[in-house]
């Protein structure tokens, strides 16, 4: 029987539009990582088209696949376990993952994971450093932000998260709104750096005490100063939005999480999702996570954007724990990553 030091994944990760898998050992080093982006076929819609993204997850997963399994260095029989995105993300996308996953689990008798696709942000950060509890992770992306608690692997306690769009949502919203290309948010985090914050922007802070989110009522500030301006023709200044807006997100981002911090008592936190590349964001929970004398963990670029060694670092722990998935698993849209209890 092999020891945990052995043990090895093969990840699956279809959410969206990259169709990424990847092989990771023992939970933290990983063999092999392809990501297959769709940048450039989405590109000329302005955002991802559900329909047009789960075919091309078609045309592409067989090859992926057999590029991570080549890249590895090994065949089926190595693997232990099949760790596959279950869920949040476009119920299409999902679905050629996890058909995928159940095939081959299916022919070849591995065990088969189902992972939330926030967990896999989360154990981003443990393929560079393994985890230290207990920590608190703020996970923003285009679909999600939140602030979890983890005391152990597999535990997870949401504290905080949005109430309407999230922040990467309202960075590629107001990209957008600024005739920017697709993906709105790092041209945004780009073009913010040539820009100064002097636009009067809102924060929502929802109370003193609240940890959730709102970007909704900013994103419609940034809507009517351009409205407005456009009505009286004044100029406005395109990088100085950008950077007004970026740091009226960052702004709430970063204090909340301290809160969170503050109000746990932890030492370790992390930055996950795909807006955890941020320039700005990075800048700034550094800063401040050095002032409080925290220990900050921050994935490299490449793992902060889907990928499926995340979703094979986060499976491996499940696949220890006989978390096991069966193979009448199906996607879900919008499965919950809080099985126990929450705050409200």
């Amino acid at each position: 029987m092999k020891n945990n030091n052995q043990i090895r994944v093969l990840g699956i990760e279809t959410s969206c539009d990259e169709t990424s898998v990847a092989v990771v050992e023992a939970g933290t080093r990983i063999r092999s990582n392809i990501v297959s982006s769709q940048i450039d076929v989405h590109q000329k819609f302005g955002g991802v088209v559900p329909e047009v993204a789960s075919r091309r997850h078609v045309e592409r997963m067989t090859i992926i696949i057999e590029k991570a399994l080549a890249e590895a260095r090994i065949d089926m029989q190595d693997i232990d376990a099949i760790a596959v995105t279950q869920g949040p993300g476009l119920v299409g996308a999902l679905l050629i993952g996890v058909t995928a996953a159940k095939s081959l689990s299916y022919a070849t008798g591995i065990p088969l994971v189902g992972v939330h696709h926030i967990a896999g942000h989360i154990y981003a950060n443990h393929l560079i450093q393994p985890l230290t509890f207990p920590l608190v992770a703020l996970v923003v992306s285009g679909g999600h932000t939140e602030l979890i608690y983890m005391e152990k692997h597999n535990q997870y306690q949401r504290l905080g998260k949005t109430r309407d769009d999230a922040a990467g949502e309202a960075f590629d919203k107001v990209a957008r709104l600024l005739n920017l290309p697709y993906p709105g948010g790092p041209q945004i985090d780009r073009l913010a750096v040539h820009g100064s914050p002097t636009y009067d922007l809102p924060r929502a802070w929802l109370g003193s005490n609240s940890l959730d989110f709102s970007f909704s009522g900013l994103k419609s500030a940034v809507m009517n100063l351009i409205h407005n301006a456009r009505q009286r023709e004044e100029e406005l200044v395109t990088a100085n939005i950008a950077a007004s807006f970026q740091q009226a997100v960052l702004d709430v981002l970063i204090e909340k999480t301290m809160l969170v911090v503050k109000q746990t008592g932890v030492k370790n936190l992390l930055l996950a999702g795909g807006v955890s590349a941020n320039t700005g964001l990075r800048v700034g929970l550094q800063k401040r996570a050095a002032d409080g004398h925290i220990h900050l963990h921050i994935p490299p670029l490449e793992l902060c954007t889907d990928n499926a060694a995340m979703i094979a670092a986060a499976g491996t722990y499940q696949y220890l724990a006989k978390d096991f998935a069966g193979l009448d698993m199906n996607a879900e849209p919008n499965l919950a990553l809080i099985k126990s209890f929450e705050h409200p």
